[in-house]
């Protein structure tokens, strides 16, 4: 199948990418390559990615329309899997205009071209962040998720919302997926593990056992294999809700 991946040169997006390309499937890679952490590794990560004869790199934001129209133009893909947005939750906190720039205006974007040329199956890359201050444990996709904390988990609930009513109206199969604080290699360098990897190496008393907090972590294998079965099971209307 040809492919679409957005966010190619990021941390999931690259390993989704080189397994589907793994897999002889022809995979265009759209990213931006912004300068959130240091865009060599980036560039290392599409310098693996063009190893590949199948791969196609295109620099570009989400929310450029005439870019993206561009893209949809001369390329019939089979499916998209999105994975493209500005990350990080503290982040959000001095640049929300990048958030809705990216996260919302991107997203909404990517919906417009996959309604219009009737792409078969949206996957998308949704957030743990949605949660935000939910007590209802364990987590379920069947509970409430109405209460993010951050402008990250606030537009990764935004997208869930908008890629909803798109299935609703337009008929486009649309997956979510809430990833939870995903490791490995090749990872982003702001990610929590990189954190205690640091932390180890030196005294930080913020780091100490003292901590009454914990989280869930999922290794990118995980990940990668989750997107690659999902992307074939191409949801139809639920009649609880269509």
């Amino acid at each position: 199948m040809r492919i679409l991946v957005t966010g190619a040169a990021g941390f999931i997006g690259f390993h989704v990418a080189r397994r589907l390309l793994a897999d002889h499937h022809e995979v265009v890679g759209l990213d931006s390559v912004n300068s959130y952490y240091d865009v060599r590794l980036k560039e290392g990560r599409l310098a693996l990615l063009h190893e590949y004869r199948t791969f196609e790199f295109v620099r570009a934001a989400l929310s450029d329309p005439e870019a993206m129209n561009q893209l949809f133009d001369r390329c019939d893909f089979d499916r998209v899997i999105h994975l493209a947005a500005q990350a990080g939750v503290r982040y959000s906190l001095e640049r929300p205009d990048a958030y809705i720039a990216s996260n919302v205006l991107g997203f909404l974007q990517v919906l417009e071209e996959c309604r219009y040329r009737r792409v078969p199956h949206l996957v998308y890359a949704s957030s743990s962040s949605v949660y935000g201050a939910s007590t209802q444990m364990p987590f379920s996709v069947r509970g409430g998720a109405d209460h993010p904390l951050s402008m990250y988990g606030a537009t990764k609930r935004t997208n869930e919302l908008m890629a909803h009513s798109y299935s609703y109206l337009f008929g486009l199969p649309t997956t979510g997926l809430r990833f939870f604080t995903v490791y490995g290699p090749w990872g982003r360098p702001d990610m929590v593990m990189f954190k205690f990897a640091r932390a180890s190496l030196r005294v930080i008393p913020s780091m100490s056992s003292t901590m009454d907090t914990c989280e869930d972590f999922t290794y990118i294998d995980d990940v990668v294999e989750s997107v690659v079965r999902i992307m074939d099971v191409i949801p139809t209307p639920d009649p609880e809700w269509f």
